[in-house]
């Protein structure tokens, strides 16, 4: 049985070693986080993902998984580190740097190092390749190093680490081939295998896609605010087309992924990614216009109850979340703010979490950041009888309301918000 070594014990890391002592291999996890390693050896979890906290359970009892706050010798190491952007927006590669420089003393000779990390074109190339070289290893000969990128959605990672393609990019033909056989041991998609610095600019290219479209969705959203029409039903309309496939506009855009990965293509070729550029900033525009249209309905000083903290629904990431803005924003303007999350964890946020009861007490308006199960249906008797305003402003076009005396935007009738306005003087 092969051991492996994973760097990082985040929301990729994790499912990632447990995927891979379900398996059948030993498995360490190493992270810094003290409280996260405890929890681990304990077969519990500190974050919230779908089958998780089962799995984990289970490959820990049989003694497959554990957790380390240090590295230790293995056949395959895996890096999985945030790779966060410093404020200009370049990349982060410290966490990167790090867990390269500490798996080092437990290198041996056929040793496959795998960068799942997101990471910009030709980092494995020129950074991380050069920091193993350093140590005195042939890399693509005596160390086979590549990068495999993570390509899973939230809610369904267990499901998509097995299922999915999966781009296997080597520094040389024989890393890649080490690779794959590795990620072989459980996946069921199609591996395939390419260059390291081609599975990077994939990955980075897959979420800048996305991220563009979205600005696109927003940036409609505004023009139809401006001009009075009905924003998602030019969308619904649209998407007739057999060729068309707008998405749905926002309070922004959140994540590791699709907020940040955009800016590893911009750093390295700003002269050529104007487009891209474009769609972030049109993207981180969005809080702004939310809070906007806020002001339009609620007077200052008034109550706006948050619903939803994390970047997308029923997970409990706010990693990057534009609601996190929102809220800041909100609190400038000197508006009093409850927030309601059933999923967030308080100590990831600097912002008091209160119950539905306490969120609505007194409230003008209902804002809803995200689109969690548990806002899909909102107790309507409770918002008419606690509400000072039974106004909801639904950003991600999610509550279904029964009751036409509860006042109810969307991205459908932003333009209306203004005869709110009157009414309330």
């Amino acid at each position: 049985m092969k051991k492996i070594c994973v760097v990082g014990l985040g929301y990729i890391g994790l499912p990632t070693a447990a995927m891979f002592a379900k398996s059948g291999f030993e498995v360490v996890g190493v992270d810094i986080n003290e409280r996260a390693v405890e929890l681990l050896n304990r077969g519990e979890i500190h974050i919230e993902e779908v089958g998780l906290g089962a799995l984990v359970k289970k490959v820990v009892e049989d003694g497959r998984l554990r957790a380390s706050t240090s590295p230790e010798t293995a056949d395959v190491f895996i890096i999985a580190v945030p790779t966060p952007n410093y404020f200009d927006n370049t990349a982060n590669l410290e966490y990167v740097r790090n867990a390269t420089m500490n798996i080092l003393p437990y290198l041996n000779k056929s040793n496959v190092v795998i960068v799942e990390s997101t990471i910009p074109p030709r980092t494995i190339d020129d950074f991380v390749a050069p920091i193993i070289q350093g140590d005195g290893w042939i890399i693509g000969e005596e160390i086979y190093l590549s990068h495999c990128p993570e390509r899973v959605l939230p809610g369904r990672i267990l499901i998509e680490l097995v299922e999915n393609t999966r781009v296997v990019g080597g520094i040389n033909e024989i890393s890649a081939n080490e690779a794959a056989l590795v990620y072989s041991s459980f996946v069921t998609g199609e591996i395939i295998k390419t260059s390291a610095v081609t599975a990077e600019m994939s990955k980075l290219m897959e979420n800048t896609y996305r991220d563009v479209n979205i600005a696109l969705a927003n940036e409609l959203a505004k023009i139809s605010d401006s001009l009075g029409i009905n924003a998602l039903e030019v969308i619904q309309l649209a998407n007739r087309h057999p060729r068309v496939n707008l998405h749905q506009p926002g309070p922004g855009v959140g994540g590791h992924c699709l907020a940040v990965d955009p800016y590893f293509i911009i750093e390295k070729a700003p002269d050529e990614s104007p487009l891209i550029s474009n769609a972030r900033k049109i993207n981180n525009s969005m809080p702004k216009f939310v809070v906007e249209h806020v002001e339009k309905i609620v007077e200052k000083h008034g109550k706006v109850a948050v619903f939803g903290l994390t970047y997308k629904g029923n997970i409990d990431d706010v990693r990057e979340s534009p609601a996190l803005e929102i809220v800041s924003l909100l609190k400038e303007k000197e508006y009093e703010v409850s927030i309601f999350d059933p999923h967030a964890n308080q100590v990831q946020v600097s912002f008091p979490l209160s119950t539905f009861d306490v969120a609505i007490e007194d409230a003008d308006c209902i804002l809803v950041l995200t689109d969690h199960n548990e806002f899909k249906g909102l107790d309507e008797v409770k918002i008419h009888t606690k509400m000072r305003n039974p106004i909801i402003f639904d950003t991600k076009n999610w509550v279904k309301i029964n009751s036409s005396s509860i006042k109810y935007y969307n991205y459908g009738n932003l333009y209306k918000m203004f005869e709110k306005q009157v009414t309330l003087v």
